[in-house]
């Protein structure tokens, strides 16, 4: 005698050995570093085009998506700038403050500070630069408002105000201005790790990095040219 059927109400459900099928328009699990990506190709492109002119379609072009997925992520493009500000560019400048707060002594530790600071920020950050260039330093740049508001003012006023006190104390040359000799430390650093492609090329010197860059600003800076002999003479 067989079996009686069994109800399908009381039947074991039978397990799928199929994958489960992911929501369309948004990324799987299997792409976490999808962001850093999207963020990464925004920053090449504001390098490359400025921020004005570089548009979601480029951006998702350079970084191998949609502009579906950019807008997924970021909304709108000043939505992706403020990401790229908040999670790129701020942190990025983070560490050179800290460098200055932790500076002991007077100016010549300060100095040595800022320029290792710098240097070290634009190693990790090699697009930083380029992107000052053109956003910051040039007219109308997207980001000029970002520095002078944000960014640059805690660095300059408390670099100038040590400055100050260390030519009170007279560790510093009186003839200086507090508020030039930062202009003068960002024109060692910033403007030559800019321009290095010109320079590189000029001298046929592609072996220079930043770390040159750092170690000839401090020199410069803490020896001076040196014009006079051992002997004094000029």
């Amino acid at each position: 005698m067989t079996d009686p059927v069994r109800p399908a109400s009381r039947r074991k459900p039978v397990a799928s050995t199929a994958p489960p099928r992911r929501g369309r328009g948004r990324p799987g699990a299997d792409a976490p570093d999808l962001r850093p990506r999207l963020l990464d190709a925004a920053l090449a492109c504001y390098g490359s085009h400025g921020i004005a002119a570089a548009s979601l379609r480029d951006i998702a072009r350079h970084a191998g998506v949609t502009p579906a997925l950019l807008h997924y992520y970021f909304g709108d493009r000043a939505q992706l700038l403020d990401a790229v500000v908040a999670e790129r560019l701020l942190p990025a400048i983070a560490p050179l403050r800290e460098s200055i707060q932790r500076a002991d002594g007077g100016a010549a530790a300060l100095v040595a500070a800022f320029i290792d600071g710098i240097a070290e920020v634009i190693a990790r950050n090699p697009w930083l630069p380029a992107l000052w260039v053109r956003e910051v330093v040039s007219e109308g740049g997207g980001l000029r408002d970002l520095l002078t508001e944000r960014i640059a003012p805690p660095i300059a006023q408390l670099m100038a105000g040590r400055f100050a006190l260390a030519q009170a104390r007279g560790e510093l040359n009186p003839d200086l201005d507090p508020r030039l000799l930062m202009v003068s430390l960002i024109g060692l650093t910033m403007f030559p790790a800019a321009g290095a492609p010109i320079w590189r090329r000029l001298f046929d010197a592609q072996e220079l990095g930043m770390d040159d860059v750092r170690r000839h600003a401090r020199v410069l800076l803490e020896r001076g040219l040196e014009l006079e002999d051992r002997h004094g003479n000029a």
